[in-house]
């Protein structure tokens, strides 16, 4: 160690002429951009935007039917269902009756044809014994539409059948003539009018047994009815 203070010089300056070597700091390395979820990628030189998809459109509501009237007066044409008689139909009995054609209103047809109405029966009669003459009649009650029960009040539809007073007169001269006839050849003059008597009143009581008429309304017959009142729709 006797040339230590030799060699300490020598190693200082060795150590302070070795050249440094700078330290690098990192960078870090840029990150490619993300695309947004709403724009779509575009081409390099095309960079609009494709535009999102439209909302759905909700329905439009149903157009609200106006109100209308039908006036009072207005004719109403059907055509009966089924018929109706006075041998098996009485006073009060329904029936139902279809709309030949449509009730129309300025613009618009407020009742179409095909429309079920219901109605009852107000009389139905066979003729009196030796008088009279059948009847039946009818009236509307209501009709039904789009769901909904419309009552209306309308005229009677009447319908009379033939009159039989010639028929009965027949029955009652012819039973008298021919009672006539027969006390004549029995007992002469007297017997004639005794035989005659005794036919009219036999004629009389064949008249009276078979004299009831009858009246009936087939199916498909037309019927006009006229409203009373005004029906609301």
């Amino acid at each position: 160690m006797r040339n230590w203070p030799l060699i300490a010089p020598l190693l200082f300056a060795a150590a302070c002429s070795k050249p440094t070597t700078p330290t690098v700091a990192q960078i870090p390395q840029a990150q490619p951009p993300v695309a947004s979820p709403a724009v779509a990628a575009q081409p390099a030189g095309n960079p609009e935007p494709v535009a999102a998809p439209p909302e759905p459109v909700a329905a439009a509501p149903a157009p609200v039917r106006e109100e209308v009237t039908v006036p009072s007066g207005t004719a109403l044409h059907l055509r009966l269902d089924s018929g109706v008689d006075t041998r098996r139909n009485h006073a009060g009995d329904a029936f139902t009756a279809t709309l030949a054609r449509p009730v129309t209103m300025p613009g618009e047809t407020a009742i179409p044809a095909g429309t079920r109405f219901r109605g009852h029966l107000t009389e139905s009669a066979a003729s009196g014994r030796l008088e009279g003459r059948p009847v039946l009649a009818l009236t509307l009650d209501s009709f039904r539409l789009d769901g909904r029960e419309y009552p209306v009040r309308t005229s009677s539809v009447e319908r009379l059948g033939p009159p039989h007073k010639k028929r009965n007169t027949f029955l009652i001269g012819g039973g008298a003539g021919l009672g006539a006839v027969i006390g004549a050849i029995a007992g002469g003059g007297k017997g004639a009018a005794i035989g005659g008597l005794a036919g009219a009143g036999a004629g009389t009581a064949g008249a009276a047994a078979t004299g009831k008429e009858e009246l009936a309304i087939p199916a498909e017959s037309a019927l006009v009815f006229t409203m009373r009142a005004p029906v609301r729709m």
